[in-house]
Order: C-alpha cells, then sequence, then structure tokens
C-alpha cells in the first residue's frame, strides 16, 4: 500500500514546524484528516480552519469535503495575499 503524504505550504508549515509527512493509511476523507492535524496540533487545526486556506489533493483543489486514497498528495494552502 502507498503511504500518502500530507504538505503544508507557508504560514502553515512555520505554524507546524514541519513542512512533509508521511500518513499510512490515509484518513478516508478530507475532513477527517483536518480532524487528525487539529487533534494532533490544535493551534494548526485552527490555522487550517481559517478563512481562505484551500486544499489541493494530487495538485487539483479540492472544493469541499474528498475522499482520500492511499498515495494521495494532500497539500494545504495559506490564504493567498497579494494587491
Amino acid at each position: 500500500m502507498k503511504m500518502s503524504k500530507v504538505v503544508l505550504l507557508g504560514r502553515l508549515r512555520d505554524i507546524a514546524g514541519w513542512r512533509e509527512r508521511a500518513l499510512d493509511p490515509p484518513p478516508a476523507t478530507l475532513a477527517a484528516l483536518r480532524d487528525l492535524l487539529s487533534s494532533e496540533d490544535p493551534v494548526l487545526g485552527e490555522a487550517l480552519a481559517g478563512r481562505g486556506v484551500q486544499a489541493a489533493v494530487n495538485k487539483a483543489l479540492a472544493r469541499g469535503d474528498v475522499a482520500l486514497q492511499p498515495g494521495d498528495e494532500i497539500a494545504f494552502l495559506p490564504p493567498m495575499s497579494g494587491g
């Protein structure tokens, strides 16, 4: 079975203190993954729940909750700033 990979970018990486992590097996859904990360690190959980934070599964932005498969790469992206 292939391990899934969680990637945190930008400010989220700074909050968690890690950039990449393997999960075997992955939670069944994106929401379950957020819950797992929140239970391990409440500060990170709060940041992931923040406005504008997006998730990408296999480099495609995820809308709402999606099912996760072994081998998926799940990235959490902080809100984009700009002007």
